[in-house]
């Protein structure tokens, strides 16, 4: 029998649903328990059977809050799992506050298809509920940052910073004699909010995500591209709407917004960030000034300045002002969030500007866009496409294929074994060449619930 076996149950050959399951006879950890967004093939995952009863993993370690990551940990408690949920405070703290809006969402999705009757299900039943949450909270365990946490004779890990969001790390794990490095989602060495991901410097086993493995960002100016956008939507008494993730993307938007009124560079008119969940995740930027680098002056000028929605009705205040406007409103793939009450609204208007700023799953509305769709079913209802869509690459949370090379650079001895995740197999087919040409590596793509054997 093999010492180590590594079970991809998720983010395999995909970027969304990260769970990979670390078993060795004494030790059964799961890396991230995510949710599968997209294509209807991939979320109905969501709701298959766990590959093996939750009750006999011993701890969840996640890298970081997005729902990709965390989103099915509600499941995971309320099937049996029963040990700590280990992560950097801020990445629980997020992690607690997007499961809270996930639980809620689900809740009003199920209860909108009952009224409407749009669903194929006799009675939609949500995918969990608030008291799941509730239930999957008291198991969070905050472990500092850089500290090696022991859990056994065999095991210790520790949690280091790899920008991308608030609190996101990878995780460096020593088990069976072996160092093995979960990269999670890695982050910009320029990101406006974050400082610059640290580097592992020796790796065993290596879990790579390959997200934009086949591309590098545009070198451009993303406030230069914002500006340009939003004087063309106030020549054009249109409506600018920036879908954005509620962790990060949108800070940063609003950060960027905020820079550009104060230098002139647009003139002041009304934004409105709409997103309760992005509101909650910008009041941990205060709890946790350690762990980025907005200066707090900038941080509360910003909030005074920028009008931030919390209640579904001023929602429809803010679609029925007739002024030219900008909307900032999650989800980020317009999968879900008070956006899609925006698009239902304006997406059939030609002077409206769509920015898309982060990665599109396939499957997602955002990804329907990007390629050329002519309608999105949103509420039940198609709704035809006259706005202009925009992708901005270069505000990206995710490091490109040279940021990843960069990422690895510090490893001058190869790995034993080197798996890319967290992508789709184009991006990643093409890391895998990168990195055998570049470093002469040599890669496993792993399939969805593949199970690897290790020496």
């Amino acid at each position: 029998m093999n010492d180590l076996k590594i079970h991809f149950w998720g983010a395999a050959g995909c970027v969304t649903g990260s769970k990979f399951l670390i078993e060795t006879p004494s030790d059964c950890i799961l890396v991230d328990c995510g949710m599968f967004q997209g294509l209807k093939e991939k979320r109905k995952r969501n709701w298959e059977p766990w590959p093996r009863p939750p009750s006999e993993i011993h701890r969840v370690l996640i890298t970081h809050g997005h729902l990709d990551h965390v989103g099915m940990l509600p499941r995971l408690v309320r099937d049996g799992f029963k040990g700590p949920i280990c992560g950097t405070s801020p990445s629980l703290e997020i992690a607690r506050i997007v499961l809270e809006d996930s639980a809620k969402i689900h809740m009003e999705e199920a209860e909108r298809a009952r009224a409407e009757g749009y669903s194929r299900h006799e009675v939609p039943m949500p995918l969990y509920t608030p008291e799941d949450v509730k239930a999957t909270l008291a198991l969070f365990t905050p472990v500092p940052k850089d500290h090696w946490k022991t859990a056994g004779e065999d095991l210790k890990f520790r949690f280091r910073f790899n920008g991308h969001i608030l609190g996101a790390s990878f995780i460096e794990i020593q088990l069976a004699g072996k160092r093995i490095v979960c990269s999670g989602d890695i982050g910009r060495p320029r990101d406006p909010l974050l400082a610059p991901p640290e580097k592992p410097g020796q790796a065993d086993i290596l879990l790579l995500e390959s997200t934009y493995g086949n591309k590098n960002h545009p070198d451009i100016d993303i406030s230069s591209s914002l500006e340009e956008h939003i004087n063309a939507t106030i020549h054009e008494r249109g409506v600018c709407i920036i879908p954005s993730f509620a962790v990060e993307r949108l800070q940063t938007v609003m950060y960027l917004l905020w820079k550009l009124v104060r230098t002139n560079r647009i003139p002041p008119l009304p934004i409105y960030v709409d997103s309760p969940m992005g509101e909650n995740v910008l009041d941990l930027f205060a709890r946790f000034p350690h762990w980025h680098k907005l200066p707090m002056e900038d941080y509360r000028q910003m909030r005074r300045q920028i009008e931030v929605i919390t209640e579904y009705r001023d929602t429809w205040k803010a679609i029925d002002d007739p002024r030219p406007k900008v909307v900032v409103a999650g989800s980020g793939m317009l999968s879900g969030g008070r956006v899609l009450t925006y698009l239902s609204q304006l997406l059939d208007r030609a002077t409206t500007r769509i920015l898309l700023v982060g990665y599109q799953a396939e499957g997602t509305r955002g990804r329907n866009l990007l390629e050329g769709a002519h309608e999105l079913k949103i509420f039940g209802k198609y709704i035809p496409v006259a706005a202009n869509v925009i992708q901005l690459d270069s505000l990206s949370a995710h490091a490109d294929q040279g940021e990843l090379l960069d990422w690895v650079s510090d490893i001058t001895q190869a790995p034993e074994h080197i798996f890319l995740v967290h992508g789709e197999p184009t991006a990643q087919d093409a890391l895998r060449v990168k990195l055998a040409d570049d470093k002469g590596w040599k890669v496993r793509i792993p399939g969805i619930m593949e199970t690897v054997e290790l020496d």
